[in-house]
């Protein structure tokens, strides 16, 4: 069976998408780890299916490159919108997506009929630790201190849909992230594993990070990351509320705002890659 797809990326975080309205896959799980291998697959960070959705414009259901599935892909939705607006299977420039952890509204800038830019509201940040979830009962885990490997790391934890683990630091650019990464994620402090970013602050408006993503490794960049440090900016006073903040990743540039209400809004654009099939 041959298997149409189109391969896209947010920032350098890359992902196949498959059509689900035209095409039906049964293991989702196992093709994640296929098409994702970089050697024998097409090559990605995971798998991403648009799917037909009863509540929404559109469903996503996003899998890693390990086939474990995963809530929500800031970077992944943007582009979901993107290729459903190109491709026709929605007509308006706002619309809705479904995903694992809720229904997302996305506002889309088009020129041309192409979708340049894509603004999304990512929801509430949750910070009470059992629902992020970290194993602590306080109100939330704001630059508490942890043993990792034996050395001490003050982190802030914060779930956008996924959860994360935010380190602010130095000289990021020289970090064993292939070595500290899987230490974090497979922390016994993290039940359902975690994704690590570890910050750079310049300013209080411009910020540089590198993510460890559970699942995938490091990545070229992570919308939710992104949106996880902007509240961990804000919540360790290196950045303000409504203020939209330069979140620079190794793929590129987002920029996200922690509103007064809560909710982080992100931006950031979207690529179409190429077009192709695959047999499986």
């Amino acid at each position: 069976m041959k298997l149409k797809f189109t391969k896209m990326h947010g920032t350098g975080n890359d992902y196949v998408y498959v059509n689900c309205f035209k095409q039906k896959i049964d293991n989702p799980n196992e093709l994640a780890i296929k098409v994702s291998d970089r050697h024998f697959g097409i090559g990605s960070d995971g798998l991403i299916l648009i799917c037909p959705s009863e509540v929404a414009d559109v469903r996503m259901a996003m899998y890693n490159a390990d086939g474990s599935e995963g809530m929500m892909c800031g970077n992944g939705i943007r582009c979901v919108a993107k290729y459903s607006y190109e491709h026709g299977l929605v007509d308006s420039d706002k619309i809705t997506i479904e995903t694992k952890s809720g229904i997302k509204t996305l506002d889309l800038t088009v020129e041309n009929g192409e979708v340049t830019y894509v603004a999304v509201d990512m929801g509430m940040a949750i910070l009470k630790p059992r629902e992020i979830p970290v194993d602590d009962d306080g109100d939330d885990f704001v630059k508490r201190k942890i043993d990792v490997d034996g050395k001490e790391y003050e982190i802030t934890c914060v779930s956008m849909g996924n959860p994360h683990a935010v380190i602010f630091t130095k000289d990021i650019d020289n970090i064993n992230l292939e070595k500290i990464g899987p230490l974090f994620e497979h922390h016994k402090l993290f039940p359902e594993q975690i994704n690590t970013e570890f910050v750079e602050v310049t300013d209080s408006h411009n910020i540089k990070m590198r993510v460890w993503e559970r699942g995938s490794g490091e990545t070229m960049s992570c919308g939710t990351g992104t949106c996880a440090v902007t509240v961990a900016a804000v919540l360790n006073g290196y950045c303000k509320r409504d203020e939209e903040i330069n979140i620079n990743i190794r793929g590129g540039q987002l920029k996200d705002t922690y509103l007064s209400d809560g909710r982080v809004i992100m931006r950031g654009t979207a690529t179409n890659v190429f077009d192709g099939e695959i047999e499986i």
